[in-house]
């Protein structure tokens, strides 16, 4: 039906022009732009060098990276160069989206994907534009109007979520921005409004329980609150209030380095978007100390501490979650240190899978087993699989002491085929300097005795206990195995200690990043054991070396976007 809509649209005599000089609310980065304009194309893992490529043939023939390519955010990249060359590129590519998919009879035309693409098509106009000829602009508008039209008739069919906030948001923005094409706007407001009230929980959650999609979400709001105060209008108060529960809980999620924290599916976002995002919200309300979205965080002096402590997200909403109750990231400074892997996705069936199991996160598990399951492959229509066997029962609790705050968590994931819960304690110090962990596996009853006596074996139940350390971390463990070193690029070093309880030892691991071309290969820190009694615990510390300063002189900088094979 998107097809017969499309073709609909694309048949109807409309123009149409901007109420008023539009300005760009997107951020892009110009390393992006550059490679574009220098023929280098690099989407969701693909990379395709080429000058002769035009964006729209790489879209045909590559389906999993169409969707991105189809949503134009590469316009914000080539804005963001901004020379003559990056403008006639951008504006080639623009006009022949018109001529290949203005009449419909082809892709492009979802109504989440369409909302994106007006979006940057309107910011961008006058980028666009500069230069052309009368002729052209009016293609330019006619191709705006005709899509205005679609969006404004399949917004209701857009899956709840994301997809249907960018197809609500584009329809007010380009009914609001273009001219008589205001009449589309009122019953998009009214259902954006009420998907405010109905899918932002009372913590600013959303289902999916995906940080990147909840700040995707809350730019989407405040740049239509932008809009519709621009024209005039009144925010509903649905919008504003949403934006006011989205925000502490952004910020909660927000590590010491200013990324997003990186769990169910989620990147750690574009530099500096998530403070833009913040800022432009207005709302100054801080987290408090308790979880947010299923979330709980910690932080003192230069360190953060983000865990998952909560259910995973149930049925539909599960399609990208992952099986990471009780794993947590860990940033000092600029620096992140302990994170997840990341998702798998862009890098191949067999890499979404194995991102999603709880081996690629930073917390205790029986080994071979993850917390939660993948379902059958197919029971969706896209043929993605939803998580099944989660733990029913995942609890948190905060409390002060003498030195710090500790977080108590626990899940029963294991219980019903193993008889065992995980248990696990965080005490971050005062000054940030030293994190405390416990993780325990234990029956809690006679019935949880006899499950685990029956799963065990002779040489009981292998436990593994991963810390997955980021690219950047340089680590190195001594000769007897008690402690291993990680050296940070700000000159801070941390030592892991354990108790001995434990066998400890670095293995291979990846970084998963959506922008990089393949896996980056990376270290974890192992703890390792069988368990042979109805509890098990392990004990082990995060600290500073005593000669690493307060205060770290940080100028080292990122790695530029690397397109090398």
């Amino acid at each position: 039906m998107h097809r017969v809509h499309a073709r609909r649209a694309a048949r109807a005599a409309v123009m149409t022009a901007f109420v008023a000089l539009p300005e760009p609310r997107t951020i892009g980065v110009v390393e992006r732009g550059q490679q574009l304009v220098a023929g280098k194309f690099l989407f969701s893992g693909l990379f395709i060098e080429g000058r002769d490529y035009a964006i729209w043939d790489i879209a045909a023939a590559y389906p999993e990276v169409a969707d991105e390519i189809q949503g134009c955010a590469w316009l914000d990249d080539l804005v963001a160069v901004g020379d003559d060359r990056a403008r006639a590129l951008a504006q080639d590519w623009v006009f022949a989206w018109i001529d290949r998919y203005g009449n419909g009879r082809s892709d492009g035309w979802t109504p989440g994907m369409t909302g994106r693409r007006l979006m940057r098509w309107i910011n961008h106009g006058p980028f666009l534009l500069r230069g052309q000829d009368k002729d052209a602009a009016a293609r330019f508008f006619q191709s705006l109007a005709r899509q205005t039209l679609f969006v404004s008739r399949r917004w209701k069919t857009a899956k709840l979520g994301l997809r249907r906030f960018e197809a609500l948001a584009g329809t007010i923005h380009a009914s609001l921005s273009l001219k008589d094409m205001e009449n589309h706007a009122a019953p998009a407001l009214a259902a954006l409004a009420q998907d405010c009230a109905a899918q932002i929980g009372a913590d600013g959650s959303i289902a999916s329980r995906k940080p990147q999609d909840l700040l995707d979400i809350l730019s989407l709001l405040s740049w239509t609150s932008q809009t519709l105060r621009d024209a005039g209008r009144t925010v509903p108060s649905d919008i504003t209030e949403a934006i006011a529960r989205i925000v502490p809980t952004l910020r909660a999620l927000r590590h010491a380095d200013g990324s997003l924290a990186r769990f169910h599916g989620g990147g750690e976002g574009i530099d500096g978007r998530l403070d833009a995002a913040l800022a432009m919200s207005g709302v100054k309300a801080q987290p408090a100390q308790q979880t947010y979205m299923g979330y709980a965080r910690l932080a003192a002096g230069r360190t953060t501490l983000i865990v998952d402590a909560a259910k995973p997200p149930e049925h539909a909403a599960s399609v990208e979650a992952h099986a990471s109750t009780l794993g947590f990231e860990l940033t000092s400074g600029r620096r992140p240190i302990i994170v997840n892997c990341g998702s798998g996705a862009r890098f191949g069936d067999e890499w979404r899978r194995a991102s999603r199991a709880t081996p690629s996160h930073a917390t205790m598990m029986i080994e071979g087993v993850s917390s939660s399951h993948l379902g059958p492959k197919g029971r969706l229509a896209n043929g993605d699989e939803l998580l099944t066997e989660l733990p029913t029962r995942v609890q948190c609790a905060f409390a002060n002491t003498a030195d710090g705050r500790k977080l108590e968590l626990s899940h029963n994931g294991y219980q019903p085929s193993h008889g065992l819960s995980h248990a696990r304690i965080f005490q971050l110090s005062a000054d940030g300097r030293t994190l405390e962990g416990q993780d325990l596996l234990t029956t809690l009853g006679p019935e949880d005795e006899t499950a685990f006596d029956r799963a065990q074996t002779l040489t009981g139940l292998p436990y593994i206990i991963r810390f997955h350390l980021h690219p950047d971390v340089v680590p190195s463990i001594d000769a007897a195995r008690t402690t291993v070193s990680l050296t940070l690029k700000s000159g801070e070093i941390w030592q892991f200690h354990h108790d001995g309880k434990a066998n400890l030892s670095l293995a291979p691991s990846v970084y998963l990043q959506n922008r990089q071309l393949k896996p980056v290969p990376t270290q974890q820190v192992v703890l390792s054991g069988h368990t042979m009694a109805y509890a098990t615990r392990v004990r082990w510390t995060l600290a500073k070396t005593q000669d690493t300063p307060v205060a770290v002189r940080d100028f080292a900088q990122a790695d530029p976007l690397d397109v090398t094979l």
